[in-house]
């Protein structure tokens, strides 16, 4: 089924302050709106991108997003009022544009998105049919107030949850659900989820990540952009990793799906490369490694995608108020031939820890048919990771 992204940009964002809309301010020097899009666009179970954006914003648009040569990307869309409003124009713009299938539902706001949850939305809206939204657990204690500031009552928060976007739907039954709540005169629907529930849809809902963060108020921007440089202190980590061949059809490696003789022994994908990755940026935080965030004793990590953990560790990194300066991999084997697949594979490194192309270096060697990657029984992958974090007291 055809998957489709509005990324909604059409707010004003007068609570995060600054000069001018949210969505264009920067982070690590490009706009809020480009680090949005970034996963989407790395995607290829995404077929069309649409961005509904604010009346006259069209300058800052081409400014932010106007280098992206992806023939996926529509020209933006003139957003309302309200964001309900704005979703609505840009769901109305993809049904003129003949689309049908499910529809995904991002908050610029949100420009930490990861390509983990962006393939967890889509499984969601295939298992689930008609809505799926990223949730939460809800961690503090949730107080409902009476119109005199009393407390009312306090809800048990086992139950309770936090959401976040995308929001994955079937487009026509989004569609259906906007324009019934624009006929009645309803606009005072918060996300599409709520709406969806008004007109009388079931809600399912998959893991969401702590990492997405949503920026609201000017605090969030320092949060989530760098410090100052004069705060921040250099730090390296290194990774290893090694997999075993075994039966198989193809192996992946950073990220990419390259056509084998065999396939490797591993609880999660194999991807040595990215494991390599992860253990570096975790080693550079000191925090742990891969083993300790995704035990292979846990069954969720099973065939698990590794894109997911080397995108966990790059949000550790901007969590702490850090940044990555560098990835350097090296490959072991004698076979497959990275060489071909070079491009491909820091473009896929890239998009996963949320950096630039040019902030990926990839090497390939062999052992000169020495040792266990020599006699072709496996391959080996090493990295170093270079990050600044603010400088602790």
């Amino acid at each position: 089924m055809p998957v489709a992204a509005l990324i909604v940009a059409a707010g004003r964002g007068l609570r995060a302050g600054g000069d001018g809309p949210k969505q264009y301010r920067l982070i690590g020097g490009r706009p809020v709106l480009d680090h949005a899009l970034a996963p989407f666009l790395a995607q290829p179970a995404i077929s069309l991108i649409a961005v509904v954006i604010g009346a006259g914003d069209e300058t800052r648009y081409d400014g932010a997003v106007g280098h992206i040569a992806d023939a996926r990307l529509s020209s933006p869309t003139p957003g309302g009022e309200t964001r309900q409003d704005s979703v609505r124009l840009g769901l109305e713009a993809l049904a003129e544009a003949g689309f049908d299938g499910s529809v995904l539902v991002h908050d610029a706001a949100r420009p930490f998105v990861s390509a983990a949850l962006i393939g967890a939305a889509i499984e969601a809206i295939g298992a689930n049919g008609i809505a799926a939204i990223p949730a939460l657990p809800v961690t503090d204690t949730i107080k409902r107030i009476d119109v005199a500031g009393q407390i009312a009552e306090t809800p048990p928060r086992d139950r309770l949850v936090s959401v976040q976007t995308p929001q994955a739907f079937r487009f026509e039954a989004l569609l259906a659900a906007h324009r019934a709540a624009f006929s009645a005169g309803l606009d005072g629907f918060t996300d599409d989820a709520a709406l969806m529930e008004w007109a009388g849809h079931p809600v399912a809902t998959f893991p969401g990540e702590p990492a997405n963060l949503k920026l609201t108020h000017p605090e969030d921007f320092i949060r989530a952009g760098a410090p100052a440089a004069g705060n921040l202190v250099v730090r390296v980590g290194t990774g290893y990793d090694v997999h075993a061949f075994t039966d198989g059809d193809h192996v992946w490696l950073g990220g990419v799906r390259i056509a084998h003789d065999r396939g490797v022994l591993a609880h999660s994908d194999g991807d040595v490369a990215l494991h390599a990755l992860t253990d570096a940026l975790l080693g550079a935080l000191a925090e742990g490694d891969i083993g300790t965030h995704f035990p292979p004793s846990d069954p969720q990590w099973k065939g698990a995608a590794s894109h997911r953990f080397l995108s966990f560790a790059a949000q550790r990194v901007r969590q702490r108020g850090g940044r990555i300066d560098f990835l350097d991999l090296t490959i072991v084997c004698e076979a497959p031939k990275v060489g071909p697949h070079r491009e491909a594979i820091r473009q896929a490194i890239a998009v996963a820890a949320g950096i630039r192309v040019d902030q990926v270096a990839i090497k390939a060697t062999t052992s000169e048919k020495m040792g266990f990657t020599g006699r072709r029984e496996g391959l080996a992958a090493l990295a170093t990771a270079t990050i600044r974090l603010p400088e602790q007291e």
